[in-house]
């Protein structure tokens, strides 16, 4: 089994040693606040920050103690947004016509596309145009590794045992801003994810959510959220390959104003933990049934 990767675009954690290794992959494309040399933005840091899925990679670190790999980004997404699809780019933050044809969603235009934007409403990340050159090198550098690595390892997964369960991880702001289709809404503990259906067996994402409820929180299904690019590329249920997205209402652990971890983070990483076990045990009863949810 191949040991732990690094780079400057992302890690890679295997199962840990003496584990035995489950089609579990769990990635956080968002849970890093690197911000590489050429970024040049100008917009204030704690701006940037409020974009920042803080410490996700960190609660979901027992992963590979249950048979899973854990994936995750080593740049943050205002620089360059490993959950977009490459045709997701505002032409308006380019010096240059994009030479493919674009295809930018509804929240690309509220300043969220493959590059950001805005880091918060009114608050641009650039005082200037950005050069073709730069995006490729971002896309190039980071992206495409990232991006590379996760399909690596689904493929690989789903080779050795003939599916997969791919859960793509993130966290929410507690209230939506304006950039947000909730604006100024409360949002709950949990939202589960699988492009209403499509990413995912729904049976699958209804154990998912239960599994949450039951450990006492909030959860809505496809609610705000429905699933980002990830989920759309990796997941095709006919194939036994399920991927779904898990928002964390950032509440739930860390001061959303500091940045920091609070007396909540140890509690929910310990759900989590619970979760990721039994989620494991989950797969193995699939995986020797051969259902397909």
């Amino acid at each position: 089994m191949p040991g732990p990767l690094s780079t400057d675009a992302l890690f890679v954690t295997q199962p840990a040693p003496g584990t035995n290794a489950l089609p579990i992959v769990f990635d956080s494309p968002h849970s890093s606040a690197g911000m590489p040399a050429d970024f040049g933005t100008h917009a204030p840091r704690e701006a940037i920050l409020s974009s920042w899925d803080a410490f996700v990679d960190e609660l979901w670190t027992g992963v590979p103690e249950h048979g899973g790999v854990l994936i995750g980004a080593r740049f943050t997404r205002a620089y360059i947004d490993a959950n977009r699809a490459l045709a997701d780019i505002d032409a308006e933050l380019l010096a240059e016509p994009w030479p493919e044809p674009l295809s930018p969603e509804p929240y690309t235009k509220r300043g969220m596309g493959l590059i950001r934007r805005y880091a918060l409403p009114g608050v641009p990340l650039y005082a200037r145009k950005l050069t073709l050159a730069e995006v490729r090198h971002r896309i190039d550098a980071y992206y495409r590794p990232y991006r590379a690595a996760l399909g690596s390892a689904i493929d690989e997964a789903a080779c050795a045992h003939g599916a997969v369960w791919h859960v793509n991880c993130h966290s929410m702001k507690s209230r939506g801003n304006a950039m947000n289709v909730d604006a100024g809404q409360a949002r709950p503990d949990v939202v589960v994810s699988d492009r209403l259906g499509t990413s995912a067996e729904p049976a699958f994402t209804e154990w998912v959510a239960a599994q949450l409820r039951e450990a006492g929180l909030t959860v809505r299904v496809n609610d705000p959220y429905q699933g980002g690019d990830l989920v759309r590329t990796f997941g095709d249920p006919a194939r036994r390959r399920h991927s779904i997205q898990i928002e964390l209402n950032r509440a739930l652990y860390m001061d959303e104003t500091a940045f920091v971890p609070h007396a909540g983070f140890a509690d929910l990483k310990r759900t989590l933990d619970a979760f990721a076990q039994r989620l494991a045990e989950h797969v193995r009863e699939q995986l020797a049934a051969g259902q397909p949810q």
